[in-house]
Protein backbone atom coordinates (compact mmCIF):
# COMPACT_ATOMS: atom_id res chain seq x y z
CA UNK A 1 0.00 0.00 0.00
CA UNK A 2 3.05 2.22 0.37
CA UNK A 3 4.81 1.60 -2.95
CA UNK A 4 8.25 3.03 -2.13
CA UNK A 5 8.45 1.26 1.25
CA UNK A 6 7.20 -1.96 -0.35
CA UNK A 7 9.81 -1.72 -3.10
CA UNK A 8 12.59 -1.16 -0.57
CA UNK A 9 11.41 -4.03 1.62
CA UNK A 10 11.18 -6.49 -1.27
CA UNK A 11 14.59 -5.54 -2.62
CA UNK A 12 16.15 -6.17 0.80
CA UNK A 13 14.20 -9.40 1.42
CA UNK A 14 16.02 -12.71 1.52
CA UNK A 15 15.00 -16.24 2.49
CA UNK A 16 17.89 -16.26 4.95
CA UNK A 17 16.47 -13.27 6.84
CA UNK A 18 13.02 -14.84 6.81
CA UNK A 19 14.32 -18.13 8.21
CA UNK A 20 16.16 -16.20 10.94
CA UNK A 21 12.88 -14.46 11.80
CA UNK A 22 11.09 -17.82 12.09
CA UNK A 23 13.91 -19.24 14.18
CA UNK A 24 13.74 -16.34 16.63
CA UNK A 25 9.94 -16.63 16.91
CA UNK A 26 10.20 -20.35 17.65
CA UNK A 27 12.70 -19.72 20.44
CA UNK A 28 9.90 -18.02 22.36
CA UNK A 29 7.65 -21.07 22.18
CA UNK A 30 7.88 -24.40 23.97
CA UNK A 31 7.02 -26.12 20.68
CA UNK A 32 7.47 -24.95 17.06
CA UNK A 33 4.76 -22.58 15.80
CA UNK A 34 2.18 -24.54 13.80
CA UNK A 35 0.55 -21.72 11.83
CA UNK A 36 2.27 -20.03 8.90
CA UNK A 37 3.95 -16.67 9.44
CA UNK A 38 4.03 -14.48 6.33
CA UNK A 39 7.25 -13.20 4.80
CA UNK A 40 6.29 -9.57 5.22
CA UNK A 41 4.54 -7.10 7.47
CA UNK A 42 1.90 -4.74 6.06
CA UNK A 43 2.69 -1.04 5.70
CA UNK A 44 -0.49 0.99 6.27
CA UNK A 45 -0.66 4.66 5.23
CA UNK A 46 -2.26 7.23 7.52
CA UNK A 47 -5.18 7.68 5.09
CA UNK A 48 -6.23 4.04 5.54
CA UNK A 49 -5.49 4.13 9.27
CA UNK A 50 -7.92 7.03 9.65
CA UNK A 51 -10.65 5.14 7.80
CA UNK A 52 -10.08 2.06 9.96
CA UNK A 53 -10.14 3.94 13.25
CA UNK A 54 -13.17 6.03 12.26
CA UNK A 55 -15.15 2.90 11.41
CA UNK A 56 -14.05 1.18 14.63
CA UNK A 57 -15.13 4.11 16.74
CA UNK A 58 -18.56 4.09 15.08
CA UNK A 59 -18.84 0.43 16.12
CA UNK A 60 -17.80 1.33 19.67
CA UNK A 61 -20.58 3.96 19.71
CA UNK A 62 -23.12 1.18 19.16
CA UNK A 63 -21.56 -1.09 21.81
CA UNK A 64 -21.60 1.60 24.52
CA UNK A 65 -25.25 2.53 23.88
CA UNK A 66 -27.60 2.17 26.87
CA UNK A 67 -29.75 -0.46 25.19
CA UNK A 68 -26.93 -2.66 23.90
CA UNK A 69 -27.30 -5.38 26.53
CA UNK A 70 -31.05 -5.55 25.99
CA UNK A 71 -30.61 -5.80 22.21
CA UNK A 72 -28.07 -8.62 22.52
CA UNK A 73 -29.73 -10.69 25.23
CA UNK A 74 -30.82 -13.32 22.69
CA UNK A 75 -27.24 -13.69 21.43
CA UNK A 76 -26.27 -15.77 24.47
CA UNK A 77 -27.37 -19.44 24.26
CA UNK A 78 -29.38 -20.31 27.37
CA UNK A 79 -27.17 -23.27 28.28
CA UNK A 80 -24.01 -21.16 27.92
CA UNK A 81 -24.94 -18.10 29.97
CA UNK A 82 -22.17 -17.51 32.50
CA UNK A 83 -22.99 -15.77 35.85
CA UNK A 84 -21.42 -12.54 37.10
CA UNK A 85 -21.22 -10.75 33.77
CA UNK A 86 -19.45 -7.39 33.97
CA UNK A 87 -20.55 -4.05 32.51
CA UNK A 88 -18.60 -4.28 29.26
CA UNK A 89 -16.28 -6.51 27.32
CA UNK A 90 -12.57 -6.56 28.20
CA UNK A 91 -11.54 -7.12 24.58
CA UNK A 92 -12.70 -6.13 21.14
CA UNK A 93 -11.34 -7.46 17.83
CA UNK A 94 -12.64 -5.96 14.57
CA UNK A 95 -11.74 -7.55 11.22
CA UNK A 96 -11.56 -5.63 7.95
CA UNK A 97 -10.83 -6.62 4.37
CA UNK A 98 -8.63 -4.14 2.51
CA UNK A 99 -10.43 -3.18 -0.71
CA UNK A 100 -10.43 -0.47 -3.38
CA UNK A 101 -13.29 1.90 -4.08
CA UNK A 102 -14.39 3.24 -7.46
CA UNK A 103 -11.81 6.05 -7.19
CA UNK A 104 -8.98 3.58 -6.72
CA UNK A 105 -8.45 4.45 -3.05
CA UNK A 106 -7.74 1.82 -0.42
CA UNK A 107 -10.73 1.39 1.90
CA UNK A 108 -11.63 -1.04 4.70
CA UNK A 109 -14.74 -3.22 4.67
CA UNK A 110 -15.91 -4.84 7.90
CA UNK A 111 -15.85 -8.65 7.83
CA UNK A 112 -16.76 -9.51 11.42
CA UNK A 113 -15.95 -8.71 15.03
CA UNK A 114 -15.69 -10.42 18.41
CA UNK A 115 -15.69 -9.53 22.10
CA UNK A 116 -12.80 -11.89 22.74
CA UNK A 117 -9.01 -11.56 23.08
CA UNK A 118 -6.64 -12.20 20.21
CA UNK A 119 -2.88 -12.69 19.97
CA UNK A 120 -1.73 -9.69 22.02
CA UNK A 121 1.47 -11.45 23.09
CA UNK A 122 2.38 -12.87 19.70
CA UNK A 123 1.77 -9.55 17.90
CA UNK A 124 4.14 -7.85 20.34
CA UNK A 125 6.87 -10.38 19.55
CA UNK A 126 6.18 -10.60 15.82
CA UNK A 127 6.47 -6.85 15.32
CA UNK A 128 9.66 -6.75 17.40
CA UNK A 129 11.16 -9.63 15.40
CA UNK A 130 10.35 -8.01 12.05
CA UNK A 131 12.06 -4.86 13.30
CA UNK A 132 15.09 -6.93 14.27
CA UNK A 133 15.56 -8.66 10.92
CA UNK A 134 14.19 -6.14 8.41
CA UNK A 135 14.37 -2.38 7.97
CA UNK A 136 11.09 -0.86 9.18
CA UNK A 137 10.66 2.93 8.78
CA UNK A 138 10.90 4.79 12.08
CA UNK A 139 7.60 6.63 11.59
CA UNK A 140 5.69 3.33 11.37
CA UNK A 141 4.61 1.46 14.51
CA UNK A 142 2.63 -1.64 15.45
CA UNK A 143 0.83 -0.02 18.42
CA UNK A 144 -1.69 2.81 18.54
CA UNK A 145 -2.25 5.83 20.78
CA UNK A 146 1.48 6.54 21.12
CA UNK A 147 2.06 3.44 23.23
CA UNK A 148 5.67 2.29 23.27
CA UNK A 149 6.54 -1.30 24.11
CA UNK A 150 6.72 -0.70 27.86
CA UNK A 151 3.36 1.06 27.89
CA UNK A 152 1.88 -1.77 25.79
CA UNK A 153 2.88 -4.38 28.38
CA UNK A 154 1.74 -2.13 31.23
CA UNK A 155 -1.74 -1.77 29.69
CA UNK A 156 -2.06 -5.54 29.23
CA UNK A 157 -0.90 -6.25 32.77
CA UNK A 158 -3.22 -3.62 34.24
CA UNK A 159 -6.18 -5.22 32.45
CA UNK A 160 -5.40 -8.90 33.02
CA UNK A 161 -3.64 -8.95 36.39
CA UNK A 162 -5.06 -5.75 37.87
CA UNK A 163 -4.32 -5.46 41.58
CA UNK A 164 -4.13 -9.21 42.20
CA UNK A 165 -0.94 -11.18 42.72
CA UNK A 166 0.08 -12.71 39.41
CA UNK A 167 -0.05 -16.26 40.80
CA UNK A 168 -3.77 -15.76 41.48
CA UNK A 169 -4.45 -15.04 37.80
CA UNK A 170 -4.56 -17.73 35.10
CA UNK A 171 -5.02 -17.93 31.35
CA UNK A 172 -7.81 -20.48 30.82
CA UNK A 173 -7.84 -22.89 27.86
CA UNK A 174 -8.64 -26.50 27.10
CA UNK A 175 -5.42 -28.51 26.66
CA UNK A 176 -3.39 -25.33 26.00
CA UNK A 177 -0.30 -27.30 25.01
CA UNK A 178 -2.18 -28.64 21.95
CA UNK A 179 -3.58 -25.32 20.72
CA UNK A 180 -2.11 -23.76 17.57
CA UNK A 181 -2.06 -20.43 19.41
CA UNK A 182 0.01 -21.82 22.31
CA UNK A 183 2.95 -19.60 21.31
CA UNK A 184 0.80 -16.64 22.41
CA UNK A 185 0.31 -18.28 25.82
CA UNK A 186 4.07 -18.68 26.22
CA UNK A 187 4.74 -15.06 25.26
CA UNK A 188 1.95 -13.82 27.55
CA UNK A 189 3.59 -15.63 30.46
CA UNK A 190 6.96 -14.09 29.54
CA UNK A 191 5.47 -10.59 29.35
CA UNK A 192 3.11 -10.45 32.35
CA UNK A 193 3.69 -13.70 34.26
CA UNK A 194 0.25 -15.27 33.77
CA UNK A 195 0.35 -19.02 33.16
CA UNK A 196 -1.92 -21.05 30.89
CA UNK A 197 -3.98 -23.61 32.83
CA UNK A 198 -6.18 -26.33 31.37
CA UNK A 199 -9.85 -26.44 32.36
CA UNK A 200 -9.32 -30.06 33.43
CA UNK A 201 -6.69 -28.97 36.00
CA UNK A 202 -8.93 -26.57 37.92
CA UNK A 203 -10.04 -27.60 41.40
CA UNK A 204 -13.44 -26.35 42.61
CA UNK A 205 -14.29 -26.11 46.31
CA UNK A 206 -17.69 -24.53 46.96
CA UNK A 207 -17.46 -21.24 45.05
CA UNK A 208 -13.66 -21.01 45.02
CA UNK A 209 -11.31 -22.21 42.29
CA UNK A 210 -7.73 -23.43 42.64
CA UNK A 211 -4.88 -24.79 40.54
CA UNK A 212 -1.56 -26.42 41.33
CA UNK A 213 1.17 -23.83 40.85
CA UNK A 214 4.58 -25.57 41.04
CA UNK A 215 3.09 -28.06 43.48
CA UNK A 216 1.33 -25.41 45.59
CA UNK A 217 -2.46 -25.31 45.68
CA UNK A 218 -3.23 -21.70 44.70
CA UNK A 219 -6.52 -19.83 44.59
CA UNK A 220 -7.69 -18.39 41.26
CA UNK A 221 -9.12 -14.89 41.60
CA UNK A 222 -9.00 -13.75 37.98
CA UNK A 223 -9.41 -15.70 34.73
CA UNK A 224 -7.96 -14.38 31.47
CA UNK A 225 -10.37 -16.36 29.34
CA UNK A 226 -9.16 -17.89 26.07
CA UNK A 227 -11.62 -20.76 26.07
CA UNK A 228 -14.51 -20.85 23.60
CA UNK A 229 -17.58 -22.97 24.33
CA UNK A 230 -17.47 -24.39 20.79
CA UNK A 231 -14.10 -25.97 21.55
CA UNK A 232 -15.63 -28.03 24.36
CA UNK A 233 -17.94 -29.79 21.89
CA UNK A 234 -14.84 -31.60 20.64
CA UNK A 235 -14.65 -33.35 24.02
CA UNK A 236 -18.15 -34.73 24.69
CA UNK A 237 -16.93 -37.04 27.48
CA UNK A 238 -14.88 -34.37 29.27
CA UNK A 239 -15.11 -34.54 33.07
CA UNK A 240 -14.15 -31.43 35.02
CA UNK A 241 -14.51 -30.05 38.54
CA UNK A 242 -15.45 -26.66 37.12
CA UNK A 243 -17.96 -25.82 34.42
CA UNK A 244 -17.93 -22.37 32.85
CA UNK A 245 -21.56 -21.78 33.83
CA UNK A 246 -20.87 -22.39 37.54
CA UNK A 247 -21.38 -19.45 39.89
CA UNK A 248 -17.89 -18.97 41.34
CA UNK A 249 -15.89 -16.25 43.09
CA UNK A 250 -13.67 -15.17 40.21
CA UNK A 251 -13.42 -12.10 38.02
CA UNK A 252 -13.50 -12.85 34.32
CA UNK A 253 -11.14 -10.85 32.12
CA UNK A 254 -12.97 -11.47 28.95
CA UNK A 255 -16.30 -12.64 30.39
CA UNK A 256 -17.59 -15.50 28.18
CA UNK A 257 -20.96 -13.81 27.57
CA UNK A 258 -19.29 -11.02 25.59
CA UNK A 259 -18.06 -13.56 23.04
CA UNK A 260 -21.71 -13.98 22.05
CA UNK A 261 -22.90 -10.38 22.50
CA UNK A 262 -20.12 -8.89 20.33
CA UNK A 263 -20.11 -11.18 17.35
CA UNK A 264 -21.74 -11.62 13.96
CA UNK A 265 -24.99 -11.18 15.89
CA UNK A 266 -24.57 -7.37 15.93
CA UNK A 267 -23.52 -6.93 12.30
CA UNK A 268 -27.06 -5.84 11.26
CA UNK A 269 -26.96 -3.06 13.89
CA UNK A 270 -24.37 -0.97 12.03
CA UNK A 271 -24.71 1.75 9.43
CA UNK A 272 -21.44 3.07 7.98
CA UNK A 273 -19.91 3.49 4.54
CA UNK A 274 -17.21 0.92 5.34
CA UNK A 275 -19.60 -1.65 6.78
CA UNK A 276 -21.35 -3.90 4.22
CA UNK A 277 -25.12 -4.26 4.29
CA UNK A 278 -26.14 -7.13 6.55
CA UNK A 279 -29.49 -8.53 7.75
CA UNK A 280 -30.77 -11.43 9.80
CA UNK A 281 -31.98 -14.11 7.42
CA UNK A 282 -35.43 -14.29 9.05
CA UNK A 283 -35.94 -10.57 8.35
CA UNK A 284 -36.34 -11.36 4.63
CA UNK A 285 -39.44 -13.53 5.28
CA UNK A 286 -38.54 -15.60 2.24
CA UNK A 287 -38.19 -12.59 -0.10
CA UNK A 288 -34.48 -13.00 -0.73
CA UNK A 289 -32.43 -10.67 -2.95
CA UNK A 290 -32.25 -11.60 -6.62
CA UNK A 291 -28.50 -10.94 -6.70
CA UNK A 292 -27.52 -13.66 -4.21
CA UNK A 293 -24.09 -13.90 -5.87
CA UNK A 294 -23.34 -10.60 -4.14
CA UNK A 295 -23.94 -12.01 -0.65
CA UNK A 296 -22.34 -14.38 1.86
CA UNK A 297 -24.35 -16.56 4.25
CA UNK A 298 -22.96 -16.85 7.77
CA UNK A 299 -24.23 -18.82 10.79
CA UNK A 300 -24.27 -16.68 13.93
CA UNK A 301 -22.93 -19.34 16.27
CA UNK A 302 -19.86 -20.70 14.54
CA UNK A 303 -16.15 -20.06 14.74
CA UNK A 304 -13.18 -19.89 12.32
CA UNK A 305 -15.32 -19.74 9.18
CA UNK A 306 -17.21 -23.01 9.67
CA UNK A 307 -20.60 -23.10 7.97
CA UNK A 308 -20.00 -20.01 5.83
CA UNK A 309 -21.39 -20.26 2.27
CA UNK A 310 -19.67 -17.96 -0.22
CA UNK A 311 -21.60 -18.88 -3.37
CA UNK A 312 -25.14 -18.64 -2.04
CA UNK A 313 -28.10 -20.24 -3.83
CA UNK A 314 -31.77 -19.77 -3.01
CA UNK A 315 -32.11 -23.46 -2.08
CA UNK A 316 -29.37 -22.94 0.55
CA UNK A 317 -31.57 -20.33 2.21
CA UNK A 318 -34.90 -22.13 1.97
CA UNK A 319 -33.32 -25.28 3.46
CA UNK A 320 -32.46 -23.47 6.70
CA UNK A 321 -34.89 -24.26 9.50
CA UNK A 322 -33.61 -21.65 11.97
CA UNK A 323 -33.12 -18.46 9.87
CA UNK A 324 -32.93 -16.33 13.04
CA UNK A 325 -29.48 -17.87 13.57
CA UNK A 326 -28.06 -16.72 10.23
CA UNK A 327 -27.09 -13.46 8.58
CA UNK A 328 -26.92 -12.59 4.90
CA UNK A 329 -24.05 -10.16 4.39
CA UNK A 330 -23.11 -8.21 1.30
CA UNK A 331 -20.03 -9.77 -0.24
CA UNK A 332 -16.73 -7.94 0.04
CA UNK A 333 -14.10 -8.00 -2.69
CA UNK A 334 -10.62 -8.24 -1.25
CA UNK A 335 -8.13 -6.36 -3.40
CA UNK A 336 -4.76 -8.07 -3.98
CA UNK A 337 -2.54 -5.16 -2.98
CA UNK A 338 0.68 -6.39 -1.39
CA UNK A 339 3.29 -7.05 -4.04
CA UNK A 340 5.62 -9.99 -3.45
CA UNK A 341 9.17 -10.46 -4.69
CA UNK A 342 7.96 -12.39 -7.76
CA UNK A 343 5.50 -9.64 -8.75
CA UNK A 344 2.33 -11.46 -7.65
CA UNK A 345 -0.04 -9.71 -5.25
CA UNK A 346 -1.60 -10.80 -1.97
CA UNK A 347 -4.91 -9.99 -0.26
CA UNK A 348 -4.92 -8.55 3.23
CA UNK A 349 -7.21 -8.61 6.26
CA UNK A 350 -6.54 -6.31 9.23
CA UNK A 351 -7.76 -6.97 12.76
CA UNK A 352 -7.93 -3.96 15.05
CA UNK A 353 -7.33 -5.00 18.65
CA UNK A 354 -8.84 -3.12 21.59
CA UNK A 355 -8.63 -3.59 25.33
CA UNK A 356 -11.14 -2.10 27.75
CA UNK A 357 -9.98 -1.25 31.24
CA UNK A 358 -12.47 -1.78 34.05
CA UNK A 359 -13.53 1.80 34.77
CA UNK A 360 -12.97 3.42 31.38
CA UNK A 361 -15.94 4.72 29.32
CA UNK A 362 -14.53 3.43 26.03
CA UNK A 363 -12.05 0.75 24.94
CA UNK A 364 -8.47 1.59 23.96
CA UNK A 365 -7.14 0.69 20.50
CA UNK A 366 -3.88 -1.05 21.35
CA UNK A 367 -2.51 -2.93 18.35
CA UNK A 368 -3.38 -4.93 15.25
CA UNK A 369 -3.08 -8.26 13.52
CA UNK A 370 -2.87 -8.93 9.77
CA UNK A 371 -3.56 -12.04 7.72
CA UNK A 372 -2.37 -12.40 4.14
CA UNK A 373 -4.01 -14.62 1.57
CA UNK A 374 -3.85 -15.77 -2.03
CA UNK A 375 -6.84 -18.11 -1.64
CA UNK A 376 -10.57 -17.57 -2.07
CA UNK A 377 -10.90 -16.84 1.65
CA UNK A 378 -8.59 -15.81 4.47
CA UNK A 379 -7.55 -18.88 6.44
CA UNK A 380 -5.14 -21.80 6.46
CA UNK A 381 -7.36 -24.22 4.55
CA UNK A 382 -7.57 -21.79 1.59
CA UNK A 383 -3.85 -21.00 1.46
CA UNK A 384 -2.06 -24.31 1.49
CA UNK A 385 1.14 -24.48 -0.55
CA UNK A 386 1.31 -20.68 -1.03
CA UNK A 387 4.11 -18.39 0.11
CA UNK A 388 3.81 -14.77 1.29
CA UNK A 389 0.61 -15.70 3.12
CA UNK A 390 -0.29 -16.27 6.76
CA UNK A 391 -0.02 -14.37 10.03
CA UNK A 392 1.48 -10.90 9.97
CA UNK A 393 1.36 -7.48 11.60
CA UNK A 394 0.74 -3.97 10.32
CA UNK A 395 3.21 -1.17 10.75
CA UNK A 396 1.07 1.93 10.61
CA UNK A 397 2.11 5.43 9.62
CA UNK A 398 2.12 7.75 12.61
Amino acid sequence: MQSLIRQQYNQAFSQEKYQQLLSDLNKSAQKPIEFRVAETPVFVPKSLKDKLTNTCESIVDVIISDDFKAKTKAAIPLNQNVPNENNHTSFLAIDFAVCKNSDGDFVPQLIELQGFPSLFGFQYLLSETFQKHFSIPENYEFAFNNNDRNAYVDELKKLIVGEEQVENVILLEIYPETQKTRVDFDITENLIGVKAVCLTKIIKEDKQLFYMNNGVKTQIKRIYNRLIFDDLTNFPDLKTDFNLTDDVDVEWIGHPNWFFRISKYIMPFFNHEYIPNCRFLNDFHGNFPENLADFVLKPLFSFAGTGVIINVKKEDLTAITDPENYILQEKVKYEPIIETVDGSKVKCEIRMLYIWQKDEPRPLLLTNLARLSKGEMIGVRYNKDFDWVGASVCFIEK
